[in-house]
């Protein structure tokens, strides 16, 4: 799925303070405008920012180093890779407001509660080898000279080469720019990815707990409850049969309807947890059955020549569930459909109305938790739902094949 975008070469424009839209400063020009003054700011910074930085490292980081014959030399030399973090996180927002540099924040470390010595171990262990605290050590170490010389030059020639400064600060704000972007952003793309999962990882498991605690909702105030009467009527018959024959014949004809009411009870909430259709037959009839019993005619349409695991393929019934739930108490819609299809290593969902729309994610937990759960498996979910309607929902999840044998 893609989404409708402008075309690559549109024209830059220019903001009110004379940037672009894009984030880069203007060129540099014999004028003094607001990117100048930030620039010749962040260049007279660097010497107080630097010297800062230099003084930390040798004397934390060296100290650490000359007392790793002790105990406590290697936590100490951690807990200042951990410190250095802190100020790399400080330049990324000097560099941000100063200089227009928009870096990443790196992944915080995954600390982990382990049990006795190999939990500290481990993560004294991680703290040691943290690629981005050694990456800050080095920038801070490097930047005392380069800080003394830049202050140098910007305070000199703020007096002596005015006329010329804008474009002298703009070659050292760029030499500044490209130390931010080589040293104080994330190790890789890898690790960007373990941060999104990381996060993603949260909402699953929130996502489960939820549904934990709505299935033990329903069992208790549900089949749990009517058993339970079930039971106390059968024990009521059961001292009735010799004395009062008719009567415990009523009650167990009305415990047998009991047992019928808890036994579609517990249908209703096993089609909740995993319809058996869906086990059974696959994604195509799974939502004809859901659409059967939406109050709006539903059109299903499935182009699918196989079943994805059964995670997907759960997450995909759901959706669309959910989605038809909308339609039906919400919408106000004559007429629905259920487009399902494959594109390469991705399946894709679109649930279209002809309602009155205004759907948004922001307004409720229905829609928001659909997105949650996409946006956790790597999936994609988007909302098309101007005033008056139609709203046009488009999903997309990763296709992963079923193993050999799997249902």
């Amino acid at each position: 799925m893609t989404e409708r975008q402008s075309s690559p070469s549109r024209a830059v424009t220019t903001g009110r303070d004379g940037g672009t839209d894009d984030g880069r400063p203007p060129p540099a020009r014999l004028a003094y405008d607001v990117h100048t003054w930030k620039e010749i700011a962040h260049l007279l910074a660097n010497l107080p920012v630097s010297v800062f930085g230099f003084v930390y490292v040798v004397t934390v980081l060296f100290t650490g180093f000359w007392l790793t014959v002790t105990v406590i030399g290697f936590p100490l030399l951690a807990a200042g890779l951990l410190g250095a973090r802190q100020l790399g996180k400080l330049e990324r927002a000097r560099a941000r407001a100063l200089l227009g540099v928009r870096v990443d924040e790196p992944s915080r470390l995954p600390w982990r509660t382990g049990n006795g010595g190999n939990g500290f171990f481990a993560q004294l262990w991680m703290g040691l080898k943290d690629p981005v605290g050694w990456r800050t050590v080095l920038y801070d170490f490097i930047r005392l000279p380069w800080g003394v010389l830049t202050f140098t030059i910007t305070l000199t020639s703020l007096f002596v080469l005015w006329p010329v400064l804008p474009f002298i600060a703009r070659g050292l704000a760029n030499v500044d720019r490209a130390m931010v972007r080589g040293l104080l952003s994330p190790s890789d793309e890898l690790e960007r990815r373990i941060a999104e999962l990381e996060s993603d990882r949260g909402v699953v498991v929130d996502t489960a707990a939820a549904d934990l605690r709505r299935i033990e909702r329903d069992l208790h105030d549900g089949a749990q409850a009517r058993l339970v009467n079930l039971a106390m009527g059968l024990g009521l018959a059961k001292e009735k049969l010799l004395e009062d024959p008719e009567y415990a014949q009523a009650m167990v004809a009305e415990a047998h309807g009991e047992v019928k009411l808890a036994l579609q009870e517990l249908r209703d909430l096993a089609r909740g947890i995993h319809p058996a259709v869906l086990t059974d037959r696959g994604l195509d009839a799974a939502l004809s059955s859901v659409a059967s019993r939406c109050t709006v005619p539903v059109k299903v349409t499935a182009d699918l020549d196989a079943r994805p695991v059964q995670a997907i393929e759960g997450i995909a019934y759901f959706t669309v569930s959910e989605l038809l739930q909308n339609i039906s108490k919400h919408s106000g819609a004559r007429s629905a459909s259920v487009d399902v299809w494959r594109a390469e290593n991705r399946l894709l969902i679109q649930v279209w109305d002809d309602g009155r729309g205004g759907a948004r994610l922001d307004g409720g937990t229905g829609m928001r938790g659909l997105a949650e759960r996409l946006d956790a498996v790597d999936g994609l979910f988007v909302i098309d739902s101007p005033p008056g309607g139609p709203t046009v929902v488009t999903a997309e999840l990763p296709w992963r094949d079923r193993a050999p044998g799997e249902r």
